[in-house]
């Protein structure tokens, strides 16, 4: 008497599934990170670094009030708030155009 154990290959099936993830490309209401559109990658980043990289990327400083900077992309609409402490970029927040 033979006995199977499809156990093992049911889950690497169900695994192997699970691991793919078709990109439709329809989610348009998340920007990609680390794009003209969202600076939510530059948080920790040194300050004085990470500020070519900003405006690189089309944007410019629009307000400052303290540690708080609000930076604009004015091709693209973007707004984003980063607050520096210690020197880094301790919190970058994207914002509706019109918060900046």
């Amino acid at each position: 008497m033979r006995k199977f154990c499809f156990l093992p290959v049911a889950l690497a099936a169900l695994l192997l599934q699970a691991a793919c993830v078709e990109d439709t490309g329809s989610d348009s209401s998340r920007p990609a990170v680390g794009s003209e559109y969202d600076l939510s990658s530059f948080e920790g980043a040194r300050a004085g670094q990470a500020e070519m990289g900003l405006q690189n990327l089309g944007y410019e400083p629009v307000r400052t009030q303290g540690l708080t900077t609000w930076w604009f992309n004015r091709s693209t609409g973007a707004c984003a708030r980063i607050i520096t402490s210690d020197g880094r970029y301790s919190s970058v927040t994207m914002l509706p155009s019109g918060d900046c």
